[in-house]
């Protein structure tokens, strides 16, 4: 990518071929041999995910739903303002703009950079690249799945009915399933602990934290924060994947299992 960059004139010429390049590896067929064992190896952690997630959930909606709505605060407690604004840390506009805005930068800057902080910025904007489409995908999906279900939030219609649902409704009143905060929390802790291993309990506090947020505010139910949280992590170890099986930010050793560059 570096020789690439170098070969082009000017400062716009150089901003093009480093976009281009860059959307040119995203889409290329897989380079690394090791790529079958690896989406084995994501297939077999999909199904396990899926499975007790899905079992999760059910259990949740039949056995617990109910019960730890009636525990919350009443919507609109006014001391409940620090979970308010603590909420929406885990806001998926909030953090891809935030994700885009860097690698908008890091863009920018690449072209003007000297060779040594070149090559640190090359190596972090497949990482920053990877982030956004780890929570973008799974957002976009939950998106389609909210809308498809259609299940109602706490206290819709004035009663704690956990099986309020009008499929294709499309309010924001019965787009309870699942929790769209819950998805971004868990796709971007997964994501960031994926490249950087060592954050692994910074982000499940962080990730565990904004899905509680979601029940104290009655914004959801306990299975809809589950399943988002399954719909997110699904969606980072999918991403994943791609980027890894064209040697983006990730490697395949030799067993199919991935790890960061």
């Amino acid at each position: 990518m570096t020789l690439f960059i170098r070969t082009s004139s000017g400062y716009l010429g150089q901003l093009v071929s480093l976009t281009v390049l860059s959307l040119m590896q995203l889409v290329q067929a897989p380079l690394d041999p090791r790529h079958e064992a690896a989406l084995r190896q994501m297939a077999r952690q999909m199904s396990w995910l899926f499975a007790v997630g899905g079992i999760a959930v059910v259990a949740l909606m039949f056995g617990f739903d109910a019960t730890e709505i009636g525990w919350m605060p009443s919507r609109g407690t006014p001391s409940l303002w620090p979970v308010r604004i603590l909420t929406d840390f885990g806001r998926d506009i909030y953090v891809l703009w935030t994700l885009g805005s860097l690698l908008l930068v890091i863009v920018l800057a690449l072209p003007l950079s000297r060779a040594s902080v070149r090559s640190r910025l090359l190596r972090l904007s497949p990482d920053v690249l990877y982030l956004i489409l780890a929570v973008a995908i799974p957002v976009v999906v939950a998106e389609i799945v909210k809308w498809t279900v259609g299940r109602g939030r706490p206290f819709v219609g004035g009663k704690a009915d956990v099986f309020s649902f009008v499929p294709f409704n499309g309010t924001e009143a019965h787009f309870s399933f699942p929790s769209g905060h819950a998805v971004t929390a868990f796709a971007l802790a997964y994501g960031v602990a994926a490249i950087w291993p060592r954050t692994r309990i910074a982000m499940a506090v962080y990730a565990v934290t904004i899905a509680m947020t979601r029940l104290v505010l009655l914004a959801h139910h306990p299975s809809d924060v589950v399943a988002g949280a399954v719909i997110g992590v699904a969606g980072a170890i999918g991403v994943r994947y791609w980027f890894a099986a064209r040697r983006l930010g990730f490697v395949i050793g030799p067993n199919g299992e991935i790890a960061p560059r």
